[in-house]
């Protein structure tokens, strides 16, 4: 009788899935796809970028005149880019130097705006819209607040669900216990028209999402521990390459417990008021929970991700550590650019373009079934719903994408859109690319074809 190919290790309630091992594949693996599924994460970035320094050509210019407010920069047309539609060769800012080892893996597109509707908080709206990308006159007609609707991660997530133990899987880097803003500039997952889907902030809770029933968490103490011997039986049915596969797995699962706990430590000896959770580390928190995101995909737990970086707005103050000494605010830094005041929050902006080399680094490394690696099969996306943050401008929006979706991406290239293009033009591209057959998203009027090889 042969194993099935995910093999589940269960004790008192844990209930932990291996990745692929080949040498216990048995008669199940028959029906299982011959190659691995495809994956989508989305990656968000709060607050806008220092648009000068992430577009090429733009680092050398005048410096703008940054003004903002509650609503949205009026002036697009004199300050949109102006750019020769077409695919060339990546130019690399001073803001993408992070990605530069990922040259091969990555794409950048530029000229895409958002549909957008004054009346709703600039951020709020950036962040709630940013997976709708709901005109005005849709949510008008459905008699909805603009700008919710359905987001493409639960659209997919409803199409390739069925594969998976969750649908789609939501994670914010928003470490705060307590709210500073309403629901709208924490989330960009929507399941329909106020209905949020709720993303998971702490990691220990994403743990036991992943890991645990919750009914028996009080009766476990430390799942490795209890799972270890389960593994090591299992272990010598294995080959020399899937036992090294699953040594690698464990230690890895060890390794998150143990940076769990560590986080939970600062927090309970940190002498401030709530919310404390502002002395965490930016970048090893985002890492953290980067690393059981990917758990989840190496799994087969989930195939959609949504990631956000930070929340919008909130005037957070938070630990940036190894960019500056005390804690800073993001969202007021977007708003005190004048002179070389960018140049500080820029620094963020490649603190956060960091993570993101982190995550490409990690899907690389980590093999599937077929022995491709995960950002082989995967799309991973990163954005933000805002261009510039200090002007509160809906318009030239910064996307990287990387992954090859089963080689039907050709990356390494910087794609220019024609200006004005429709960020649900990428939406529905993504889409396709993703085995959904729909000819629409939202108020798309196109895909953007030359993504595909």
């Amino acid at each position: 009788m042969g194993i099935s190919r995910r093999k589940f290790l269960k004790v008192k309630g844990a209930v932990m899935a291996l990745p692929f091992l080949h040498s216990v594949a048995g008669a199940d693996d028959k029906k299982v796809s011959p190659r691995p599924h495809k994956k989508l994460v989305m990656v968000y970035l709060p607050n806008g970028i220092v648009r000068r320094c992430f577009f090429p050509g733009e680092e050398k210019s005048e410096i703008p005149g940054f003004v903002g407010g509650f609503n949205a920069d009026k002036t697009k047309d004199q300050k949109r880019l102006k750019q020769k539609p077409g695919i060339y060769d990546l130019e690399w800012t001073s803001t993408l130097q992070p990605l530069k080892e990922h040259a091969n893996d990555i794409t950048m597109i530029t000229g895409l705006d958002r549909s957008f509707k004054n009346g709703q908080d600039v951020h709020a709206q950036g962040a709630s819209c940013y997976l709708t990308s709901v005109s005005p006159e849709q949510a008008a007609e459905k008699g909805w607040r603009h700008p919710n609707g359905r987001t493409l991660d639960q659209i997919i997530g409803a199409h390739v669900g069925n594969q998976s133990v969750f649908n789609t899987l939501e994670i914010s880097c928003n470490g705060f216990t307590q709210g500073k803003e309403s629901i709208f500039f924490d989330n960009i997952s929507w399941y329909g028209p106020d209905k949020i889907a709720p993303s998971i902030r702490e990691p220990q809770k994403l743990y036991d999402r992943l890991f645990l029933k919750d009914s028996y968490r009080s009766h476990v103490e430390d799942v490795t521990d209890l799972v270890l011997a389960d593994a090591k039986t299992l272990s010598g049915k294995l080959a020399k390459e899937d036992r090294k596969t699953l040594d690698e797995f464990m230690t890895m699962i060890r390794e998150i417990e143990v940076r769990i706990e560590k986080l939970q430590k600062l927090i309970s000896s940190a002498d401030i008021k709530i919310p404390k959770n502002e002395i965490l580390p930016r970048g090893e928190y985002i890492r953290l929970q980067a690393d059981l995101m990917l758990l989840a995909l190496q799994m087969g737990i989930t195939d959609v991700c949504t990631f956000m970086l930070g929340p919008e707005r909130w005037d957070a103050t938070l630990m940036y550590e190894g960019v500056f000494d005390k804690p800073v605010q993001h969202h007021n830094m977007t708003h005190n650019q004048k002179g070389n005041g960018y140049l500080n929050l820029q620094k963020i902006d490649i603190f956060h373009m960091q993570q993101y080399a982190y995550l490409i680094s990690r899907m690389k490394s980590i093999k599937e079934m077929d022995g491709t690696s995960l950002l082989d099969n995967s799309i991973v996306t990163f954005g933000a719903g805002l261009g510039d943050g200090a002007t509160h401008q809906y318009f030239d929006l910064p996307m990287i994408l990387a992954g090859k979706a089963q080689q039907q991406i050709k990356q390494g290239r910087f794609l220019k859109c024609k200006s004005g293009t429709l960020n649900s033009n990428l939406w529905l591209t993504i889409a396709n690319l993703m085995g959904l057959e729909i000819e629409s998203f939202s108020d798309s009027n196109g895909v953007i074809s030359d993504l595909w090889t």
